[in-house]
């Protein structure tokens, strides 16, 4: 059904195995000769991690390099990798074949598609997001080689503007897919623009319902451990100056709510195009946390491995990608946003700096996805330095 890219191997291709660190244990997965699958080579020139800058203990290295455009991430029960990109219109399997926490080859599962950005993975079969489509991968561990998919929707909007999706299953057995609003600012008549809409997958023909509203552009989310609480991350709009308003880390704590686009932003900024259409600020779901102006916020996950010192557990881990349109950059950062038992943001943090230097404005790499691997490390994709870096605590 989807058309594999030919790649002229210098190595055969045998028996490999997949570590699952938390379990100590190896999956084998029997890898015939493929010509899907590419050897990873050592990271670029470009890749300068000697100028990023984490907390005492931290290490961070290049986890895979030669990923084009890495971007929203995906993890299989056997510690396979999915990666998803929005420009090079491929999705990728990513391995590390010998365990010893470096990837080794990559496997392109499909090329040509609109804006592959979101990739989720559940109960052996691969999702993955195209602009208007939602794409199912059977078997995916076992068919790394032979990779097929099927059309499970095709009734999302067209629209390239904020088009392209991260996606995720939640604790009710459903995929959530976002749908960004069409634009910079306006107001759309079709309700599910500016929205968070989820996906009974498990029912042939079944059609997205919305879940939450007001929500300009979402590209990360994940719900808080031990509550079915869905915290998402939400770009502000463009073209209101440097400093408003800020980008959102939200909190949805039941179906229907609404978070105030186009009216309100950050909960306290009237919009002047639109502030008037809507109702008073009160009326909407205010941020759980403000996380700065225009540095768009994307991928995050709650930490919950135990590599981390404790203070991190059931933190909320983002990826700040950075602005495009402000006059002095900001964000290109990984962040972590504290929470305590009652959901209350207690603090942020900076836990990965360097991509940008504030002095030159020189820009290296943008981070865009976090995923946690079954050891407790974090994996962090950068579709400007096209890798993904790996980083690990120890005392």
């Amino acid at each position: 059904m989807n058309k594999l890219k030919p790649i002229i191997l210098s190595l055969a291709l045998g028996v490999f195995s997949l570590g699952v660190a938390a379990q100590g244990k190896l999956t084998p997965i029997s890898t015939p000769n493929s010509s899907n699958k590419r050897n990873i080579q050592n990271a670029k020139a470009e890749v300068k991690l000697d100028q990023l800058k984490l907390p005492a203990g931290f290490k961070i290295s290049v986890w895979a390099a030669d990923i084009p455009n890495a971007r929203s991430m995906a993890i299989s029960d056997n510690g396979i990798v999915f990666v998803g990109n929005r420009q090079e219109k491929n999705v990728y399997a990513v391995v590390d074949e010998n365990a010893d926490g470096k990837a080794d080859a990559k496997f392109i599962l499909a090329e040509g598609l609109r804006m592959p950005n979101g990739v989720a993975y559940k109960n052996g079969d691969l999702y993955v997001a195209e602009v208007n489509r939602i794409l199912r991968f059977k078997d995916i561990k076992n068919n790394l080689t032979n990779p097929k998919y099927e059309v499970v929707y095709d009734g999302y909007p067209t629209d390239g503007h904020h088009g392209w999706k991260f996606i995720s299953f939640g604790p009710d057995g459903m995929l959530y897919v976002p749908v960004g609003a069409p634009c910079n600012i306006c107001e759309s008549e079709n309700p599910i623009y500016a929205s968070i809409t989820r996906l009974d997958v498990s029912k042939p023909g079944a059609k997205p319902e919305i879940y939450a509203q007001g929500v300009r552009n979402t590209v990360g989310f994940d719900w808080r451990p031990g509550t079915t609480e869905l915290w998402f991350t939400d770009n502000g709009r463009d073209m209101m100056g440097d400093d408003i308003p800020d980008c959102e880390l939200n909190r949805a704590t039941a179906k229907g709510q609404h978070f105030g686009y186009p009216y309100w932003h950050a909960g306290t900024v009237k919009d002047p195009d639109f502030g008037d259409k809507g109702k008073a600020a009160s009326a909407y779901v205010a941020p759980a946390a403000k996380m700065g102006p225009h540095n768009a916020p994307l991928g995050m996950r709650f930490y919950e491995g135990g590599m981390f010192p404790t203070n991190y557990k059931n933190s909320a881990i983002i990826a700040k990608h950075g602005s495009w349109n402000r006059s002095k950059k900001a964000g290109y950062q990984v962040v972590v946003a504290k929470i305590d038992g009652t959901g209350k943001v207690t603090g942020q943090e900076v836990l990965i700096s360097g991509w940008l230097n504030d002095a030159t404005q020189d820009v290296w790499g943008r981070p865009v996805d976090v995923q946690e691997l079954p050891d407790g490390s974090l994996l962090v994709s950068d579709d400007m330095a096209n890798c993904i870096y790996r980083v690990t605590y120890s005392k």
